[in-house]
């Protein structure tokens, strides 16, 4: 897909309307492997303020002026990794952009940003999510990356653990 360059930041809370319309979309597709229904408004339910206060961060990638994913960072799940691990909590490209290597640029710059120990997780019945992992991670390692399944309140899981290098 030819277009405006990447553009992949940090953002804060003024980022919020476009979060919020972006995790439409998002909860939409997750809703295939998750038990999820939108409201009596026809909206799917997400606490987007929640996004602000803790310690994890919140990138946004855009084509132009054009919204085109998201990627959340946070703590691992307890037991999951270790203290210091930075987990890719959530991560989301828009079809339209998938396919065009848009989710390898966004998750390479959220790593590139914030070296260290990282952890990513993704259901083993998201079949197109776990090569998409696999493939990205071992192009960013060079694969110098551990992969593992758990088992986790009844789900199988896709556990990626990796250093990212400064």
């Amino acid at each position: 897909m030819t277009g405006p360059a990447l553009s992949v930041e940090r953002v804060d809370r003024s980022a919020e309307p476009v979060l919020r319309a972006l995790f439409q979309l998002y909860i939409h597709d997750m809703s295939a492997w998750f038990d999820v229904e939108p409201g009596p408004d026809g909206r799917f339910a997400y606490p987007i303020e929640t996004l602000w206060s803790g310690a994890g961060d919140v990138y946004l990638a855009r084509r132009g002026a054009i919204p085109v994913g998201f990627g959340l960072v946070g703590a691992p799940p307890p037991g999951s990794a270790p203290p210091d691990t930075r987990d890719l909590q959530e991560f989301f490209v828009l079809r339209r952009h998938r396919r065009a290597g848009i989710g390898g640029r966004l998750a390479t710059a959220i790593w590139s940003d914030r070296p260290g120990p990282w952890l990513v997780r993704a259901l083993h019945d998201n079949l197109p999510a776990v090569p998409f992992w696999r493939r990205t991670i071992a192009a960013y390692t060079r694969g110098a990356y551990r992969e593992e399944s758990r088992d986790v309140a009844g789900r199988r899981w896709c556990h990626f653990t990796f250093d990212a290098a400064p």
